[in-house]
Order: C-alpha cells, then sequence, then structure tokens
C-alpha cells in the first residue's frame, strides 16, 4: 500500500467530516466548495501554517513531531483509534527501518502454552487471531460458536474477513448485525494496515477484499479505523439461533501480533441459556473432526 495515499486520504476524510461550527469556526454566508473544514481551516485550528498543513495532507509526514501530531489530532478532533492510526502512519514514514521489520509474515499458529489457556476456558467462547483477522485457534466453545467458519472442513487458520464478506453463510452467520459487523471488519483491518503497511499477506487480502465486494470496496474507502476492546457481538448461530454476547479482546504480549478474545453472555439472559445449549451440542462432536468443522445436525 501507497504510505503517502494513505496519509493523504486519511487526512482529507477526517477534514471532510468536520462542519465549522462543530469546529467552533464562524459559519458565513455563501457555497463551499468542500465538504467539512477547508485546509486553511484546519491549519488555523493546529496552529500551523496552510503550506505546512497542504503538505502533510499530500502525505508528507518524514519529520514531524510528536507535538505536530497532537495538534493536528486535536483540530480533527480525532478519537483514541484514530490517532493511534495517524501515530502508525507517521511511523512508516518515518522510519526506514520500520518496512524492514514488518515485513515478517503474520503467525497462523498459536503457541502450545496459548492453546492450552484457551483449552482451560471451559465456559466461555474464546479464539485467537492475528492482525489480519484469521482465526487461529479456539476453544472447543469458541469452534462450536464459530462452527459456520468451519463447516466445509477447512482447517485453521480461516479468515474471517473472506468469510464474511465472500461467502454467502458469512451474511446469514453474522444475520441482522451484519452491516455493522461488516464496518468493523473494514476498520479492524484499516487500523492493521496502518500498522503493518508492508504485509503482503494483509495486502493482499485487501486487495482481493476490495476487488470482489463492492461492500468491501465502499466501506474502505471511508477510511475508518477502531480499536477492539470490549462490545457486543451478535450471532445467528445454525444451531442455537440468536446470540448476543458481550466480547472482551486482549493483546499477548509475549505475541504482539496475536489477541485473544473470550465471550460471555448476561447472566439469566436467553443469551445465557443458548450458550449452554451449544455447549451441550459442543460436547457431542467427533474429535476426529477440527472442532469447528460441525457436520452434525442441531439436536
Amino acid at each position: 500500500m501507497d504510505s503517502r495515499s494513505e496519509i493523504k486520504e486519511f487526512l482529507a476524510s477526517r477534514r471532510a467530516r468536520i462542519t465549522p461550527q462543530q469546529a467552533g469556526l464562524p459559519a458565513y454566508g455563501g457555497n463551499r466548495r468542500v465538504p467539512g473544514l477547508r485546509r486553511e481551516e484546519v491549519a488555523m485550528l493546529a496552529g500551523m501554517s496552510v503550506d505546512y498543513y497542504v503538505r502533510l495532507e499530500r502525505g508528507n509526514l518524514t519529520g514531524v513531531s510528536e507535538a505536530v501530531l497532537d495538534s493536528l489530532a486535536r483540530a480533527l478532533q480525532l478519537d483514541e483509534a484514530e490517532r493511534a492510526h495517524l501515530d502508525d502512519l507517521a511511523r512508516a514514514a518515518n522510519t526506514a527501518a520500520h518496512k524492514r521489520r514488518r515485513t515478517a509474515q503474520q503467525p497462523t499458529r498459536v503457541p502450545p502454552s496459548v492453546q492450552r489457556i484457551l483449552d482451560s476456558m471451559t465456559d466461555a467462547p474464546a479464539f485467537v487471531r492475528n492482525g489480519r483477522l484469521d482465526f487461529l485457534a479456539a476453544n472447543r466453545l469458541g469452534y462450536a460458536l464459530y462452527a459456520p467458519l468451519f463447516s466445509d472442513g477447512q482447517e485453521p487458520p480461516a479468515s474471517i474477513a473472506r468469510f464474511k464478506f465472500l461467502d454467502p453463510r458469512g451474511r446469514e452467520f453474522f444475520g441482522r448485525h451484519w452491516e455493522e459487523s461488516m464496518s468493523n471488519t473494514v476498520a479492524l483491518l484499516r487500523t492493521e494496515a496502518g500498522r503493518n503497511p508492508h504485509d503482503k499477506g494483509l495486502t493482499d487480502l485487501i486487495g482481493e477484499l476490495v476487488t470482489r465486494s463492492e461492500e468491501f470496496r465502499t466501506a474502505w474507502a471511508r477510511h475508518h479505523v477502531r480499536l477492539h476492546h470490549t462490545g457486543l457481538k451478535h450471532f445467528h448461530h445454525p444451531v442455537v439461533g440468536d446470540l448476543t454476547l458481550v466480547f472482551d479482546a486482549m493483546y499477548l504480549p509475549a505475541h504482539p501480533s496475536l489477541s485473544l478474545t473470550a465471550m460471555t453472555a448476561e447472566p439469566g439472559s436467553p443469551d445465557e441459556d443458548a450458550l449452554k445449549l451449544l455447549a451441550s451440542w459442543a460436547a457431542t462432536t467427533d474429535e476426529s473432526l477440527p472442532r469447528g468443522a460441525l457436520e452434525q445436525p442441531a439436536p
């Protein structure tokens, strides 16, 4: 991916979404030729010259200080995820070693110790993914929850993004919340692209999705980013029906490219009952199969 283009499009998209009123600027009469703020308005809000801001928005973050990035983030009203993304873009532009360091392939397996941690979590679905959203490993309940991802007999790793955008079962699995889930997935991939702009596997994945999915292409152009710490996940599972689970995600310090996500249901809720039913079903599956490739009919 072209880092200069990424910087240019990200800054322009953030500028375009802010109105003068939102920025606390007077709104004069007449038609504005651009949506959102003008470049000179951003420069004024950030306390820099127009020429300097134009340089930044053209994709040149070389030599930009932390103070300048802070001023720019305030002027563009960036949230935590967007501010981190700006840092990643600046780091890629400023550190020649960054390119060499980031060319390593994303992990496609988890260490045995991580698998043991997953297996010790018996009451909550849990799985580990990498930055490309490859589903690498899970506990039994995690594989049962994501059964459609493996229903064609595929072994891990499996691409959550490809499943969501290119497989009709993905839209069914994420049900009426597919649009929200789709938007979150694109934002997570955009965040990872800023963090690891030279990951060929990630670049290939994004290129494939842009080419084959109109929904992905449209969402990708918005340049939204997000952090993935906690929230709700919605599923329409072929065995237990609709499920809404609270998720908590955490990066693994010893393996910074990996994150572990665990999901729980609200106590006493229908979702808790559905999760218990899913656990009962998972307990009957054949150990010789991949734990997510569950071909058996619903009980």
